[in-house]
């Protein structure tokens, strides 16, 4: 009834940005909150960023001062813009969100991933 889709993911060199994107689609009533998390291999997932329905905001050690999360309510989007990209943040970049659906039930999602890799 509900899917995730992340889109942006791609190639990069040290130093250099992507944008990654999250987007809900189905029978939504509401989107609460929305993490990005990474799994890079061999290694467990690890939670990046989250941002609740009202826009408040955090992050991972890790990618402070270099990642902003943000989201459209509008458009039940989120966005990841990562900046000063770094070899070891290559990884399956992935989205959860928890969303009331118009029947009245909220459940949690997962999108299927996009990957990002850092490399010169």
């Amino acid at each position: 009834q509900v899917q995730l889709v992340e889109s942006g993911g791609g190639l990069v060199q040290p130093g250099g940005s992507l944008r990654l994107s999250c987007a809900a689609s189905g029978s939504i009533f509401r989107v609460h909150s929305i993490l990005w998390y990474r799994q890079a291999p061999g290694k467990e997932r690890e939670l990046v960023a989250g941002i609740t329905s009202g826009g408040t905001t955090n992050y991972a050690d890790s990618v402070k001062g270099r990642f902003t999360i943000s989201r459209d309510n509008a458009k039940n989007t989120a966005y990841l813009q990562m900046n000063s990209l770094k070899p070891e943040d290559t990884a399956l970049y992935y989205c959860n969100a928890d969303v009331s659906l118009r029947t009245g039930t909220t459940r949690n999602y997962w999108g299927q991933g996009t990957q990002v890799t850092v490399s010169s």
